[in-house]
């Protein structure tokens, strides 16, 4: 089996510090080349991660015909223009959540996709660790009841004027970087789109940005809640309610890679917790196993198991909370 030859368009830190070396530990990836609009800093990136190109432009890399698949790790509001850059160019597209800034331009990623029979996937790592995977297998096997809530908590502090996520233009603000994940993971729980949802915004008075954000969502099998936010203290956590029992997961999206992951599943018998088993996963990498998936399935040619219409589905009901934080109404996605 031959790896499919990446290319890195962008020099971030969630790049270089998570998902290169992340891919570069897989079996079916191999990074070949990376890009920077300042070849310096593409050429320091390339020397830090072994990597054998560096390029000073994403159209140069673009145009190499040695790479079969591109990792986008830009800004917001340049994710769908590369995307469809690349795919045009021929190449693979695997990019970072969220992929497109509303519903429309994802739309317009699915019409690239179709026009030009490349794989593009939205780069939701969290949808394919085996603690999620496992917590989806507990819910149907009826493990915690019939489902019926499900509650969730992100947050970090950044004020930094400069930094891209404090900045509108970018596509910037706590919904879009962080919430986003509890969106896409309670639609993933509940198996269906919400019918309707409703949020509060408070935003920043000098940057604009959403810096706190509280969100319903109502599925018809149940309610999903949660609050994100830039500017709180740093945590994450999911609790998952059923009829009968609770699965509580302890680090939901930013599973660590150096050491085992942990959920807990509540029979309910005591509030106290004595019903509680944990279940524990052994060390890995959510990047290497998003990174082996794809690659895998370039050269297995097997269907995407989250397309490009799921990612349309999930920026709806994002469009949808920003409509109901500014008309104060329930919002249909």
């Amino acid at each position: 089996m031959k790896k499919v030859s990446w290319g890195v368009l962008g020099v971030a830190k969630i790049a270089t510090q998570k998902v290169i070396p992340a891919m570069q530990r897989g079996q079916w990836s191999e990074i070949r080349a990376i890009a920077s609009r300042d070849l310096a800093r593409a050429e320091a990136a390339a020397r830090a991660h072994g990597i054998p190109k560096a390029y000073g432009s994403y159209e140069e890399l673009l145009d190499d015909t040695e790479i079969e698949a591109v990792y986008i790790p830009l800004p917001n509001h340049l994710h769908a223009p590369l995307s469809i850059q690349a795919a045009e160019a021929g190449k693979h597209v695997l990019c970072e959540k969220p992929i497109a800034l509303s519903a429309d331009e994802a739309r317009e990623l699915i019409a690239a996709r179709d026009r030009t029979g490349r794989r593009i996937e939205e780069a939701f790592m969290v949808r394919t660790h085996p603690q999620w995977l496992a917590t989806l297998d507990l819910i149907k096997a009826g493990r915690i009841g019939d489902l019926r809530a499900m509650t969730g908590e992100f947050s970090y502090f950044n004020r930094d004027p400069q930094n891209i996520r404090n900045n509108p233009a970018y596509g910037g603000g706590a919904l879009m970087d962080i919430g986003c994940y509890l969106v896409t993971m309670s639609r993933y729980v509940f198996q269906d789109e919400p019918r309707r949802v409703v949020a509060l915004i408070e935003r920043d008075p000098q940057m604009q940005i959403d810096r706190l954000v509280s969100g319903i969502m109502d599925f018809a099998g149940g309610q999903s809640s949660f609050v994100c936010s830039t500017q709180m203290a740093a945590y994450q956590r999911v609790q998952i309610f059923g009829t009968r029992g609770r699965i509580d997961i302890e680090i939901p999206f930013n599973a660590p890679n150096d050491r085992p992951c942990r959920i807990f599943v509540d029979d309910g018998s005591s509030l106290f917790g004595d019903g509680i088993e944990t279940i524990e996963f052994p060390i890995g990498d959510q990047y290497t196993i998003q990174g082996d998936l794809f690659s895998r399935g370039i050269r297995e040619g097997t269907p995407s198991r989250f397309p490009l219409e799921d990612a349309v589905k999930n920026m709806a009901v994002i469009d949808a909370l920003f409509r109901s934080a500014e008309s104060h109404q329930w919002q249909t996605p």
